[in-house]
């Protein structure tokens, strides 16, 4: 078992270009605002810094975790052991030729001609989002109020308003499993509801998103900002920002003829609670934090709804929450 003091012996005679911090609370790092300490929290400032520590603790058969914007996680209440990377730091944002990383790939580019962005994994939504709009360029406001990263949202190929991130993306930049940086376009069958190739059993599962190239178009920056207020507002009042939140806890599924949210609404789950672990009152698919929730708490309301919805109907809800650490 990984030790916090081999971890620190080990960064320690690392040369990389990082910022590092030991026992680090992990609940500010997440948007449940739940979660026990790292060994070793650590924020590399370039891909080759990552790749590099990455590298060299698989060498050294210390574990380790990378994580982005911590939207859709949910860290155990002892913490994670080892090492836990984190792409904040890895902000480049420009403008490119949409048309140029298609071709780059011999992808099909005909669809892809005109404006376009690159976002490293570290970059925020809300600033991808609002760095679209300064430069009227359309297509990301769905994304409006989205908590996380970019790294996180094309992984999980965030989507809502009836948009998802795959819709606009020309490549991902990643990390293979040898941690050699690599190119990927977009080949759509591979990219469904809530369904990426980065994913568990899929074809490049265990693979580190790096950054991605998203295909825009020219649009009006006011009507733009007009789109983005409105989801913004529809958000609120769903109460997405009334309490630290993971945003939809399952995912939906269309064989279950309705939404998840529908389903526990059916149930009485609105205003369920396991200790500060709650179903909110607004909407029955968003778990939150209503104060000192803990992991554990937030883990058994979870299972709760599902043996529920399991009995009630022989659905089997599937949440859209990644764990870290032991539970």
């Amino acid at each position: 078992m990984t030790t916090m003091s081999t971890v620190r012996k080990f960064l320690e005679k690392c040369n990389i270009d990082a910022e590092t911090r030991f026992d680090e609370p992990l609940a500010p790092h997440t948007s449940f605002k739940i979660g026990g300490p790292a060994d070793a929290f650590v924020l590399p400032r370039s891909e080759e810094a990552l790749a590099t520590l990455l590298k060299a603790a698989s060498q050294e058969g210390i574990a380790a975790q990378v994580i982005g914007g911590g939207a859709n996680l949910l860290i155990a209440d002892g913490g994670v052991r080892g090492i836990v990377l984190c792409t904040a730091l890895m902000q480049d944002l420009r403008e490119e030729s949409a048309f140029g990383a298609a071709a780059a790939l011999d992808a099909e580019s005909s669809a892809r001609e005109g404006s376009g962005l690159y976002a490293a994994a570290g970059v925020s939504v809300t600033r991808l989002v609002g760095f679209a709009r300064d430069r009227s360029l359309a297509g990301l406001e769905f994304a409006a109020g989205l908590p996380g990263s970019v790294g996180g949202a094309v992984y999980m190929n965030a989507r809502c308003y009836e948009r998802e991130f795959a819709d606009l993306l020309v490549a991902v930049r990643y990390l293979d499993t040898t941690y050699d940086a690599a190119t990927v376009g977009i080949d759509r069958q591979a990219w469904a509801y809530k369904q990426t190739p980065f994913m568990p059993g899929a074809s490049l599962a265990g693979s580190i998103v790096l950054g991605a190239s998203f295909a825009l178009s020219p649009g009006n920056r006011e009507a733009l900002s007009a789109r983005m207020r409105q989801l913004e507002e529809d958000r609120r009042q769903k109460g997405h920002f009334d309490y630290p939140s993971a945003g939809s806890l399952f995912k939906n599924n269309r064989a279950f003829g309705r939404p998840s949210g529908k389903i526990l609404d059916e149930l009485g789950f609105k205003g369920r609670r396991v200790g500060d672990a709650m179903v909110s009152p607004k909407h029955a698919n968003i778990f939150v934090n209503a104060g000192r929730a803990s992991a554990r708490d937030m883990m058994t309301l979870i299972q709760e709804a599902q043996e529920a919805v399991r009995k009630a109907y022989g659905f089997e809800l599937e949440p859209e929450v990644v764990t870290l650490g032991e539970f």
